[in-house]
């Protein structure tokens, strides 16, 4: 599938990107209008720097070493949107907080926990989850109660294995057969599982691609 565009027009991952709006609680959310993409997953599995890598924006999403960096829901549009009813982007891209972060404190963990889980049940305009699962570690006991959580509210999500130019080659075929077989229980998953890496580019317009065919549903 490739992204369609009308004369003179850059297509969707091609435009400049922006960040909108940092999202602390479920009041702040933009009102519903554009199908909206999240991304979730362990602290520091690098949802931040695979965002970046999607739009070809090196700063768009601030990464760290830091595990527990993100801890609102970040919204990203394509630039050049007034924002009115008849001028929306044609999609968002939502950073949601990392989970599984030890040591933070439990009333910040607590306040994250419920503001990703309220958006999760909420959140119409909600096409798809992209679950982050790093390659080096694979799925992990809350990796498993976020599939159930999701599961319970019927929203669909796929896994994407992250930093793969972290593990042998011959191991990615194995890992993603793998993963895909830890899945195959839960209801609202998507049966492919993606294999990428930011840093080498890999995996990205499989991506990009199952992206355009959620937001088009």
């Amino acid at each position: 599938m490739t992204e369609t565009t009308t004369p003179g027009e850059k297509p969707l991952f091609g435009r400049p990107w922006i960040f909108i709006r940092g999202v602390p609680a479920m009041k702040f959310l933009p009102p519903e209008g554009p199908p909206e993409i999240a991304f979730a997953g362990r602290s520091n599995v690098g949802k931040s720097s695979l965002i970046n890598a999607l739009v070809g924006h090196k700063g768009l999403a601030r990464t760290s070493n830091t595990p527990g960096r993100t801890q609102e829901l970040n919204y990203f549009v394509p630039d050049g949107f007034s924002g009115a009813d008849d001028d929306l982007p044609p999609m968002a891209l939502v950073d949601m907080p990392g989970y599984g972060y030890a040591q933070a404190p439990k009333e910040q963990v607590d306040a994250w926990t419920k503001l990703v889980f309220d958006y999760l049940r909420g959140r119409s305009t909600l096409k798809r989850v992209y679950v982050l699962i790093d390659s080096r570690h694979g799925v992990k006991k809350n990796d498993e109660e976020v599939f159930a959580l999701l599961d319970k509210a019927a929203v669909s999500y796929q896994i994407v294995l992250t930093k793969t130019d972290k593990i042998k080659d011959a191991g990615v075929p194995r890992l993603i057969e793998e993963t895909r077989q830890k899945i195959l229980k839960h209801p609202a998953a998507y049966p492919d599982v993606l294999a990428t890496s930011s840093e080498k580019s890999r995996g990205l317009d499989d991506l990009r691609n199952a992206i355009l065919t959620a937001i088009a549903r």
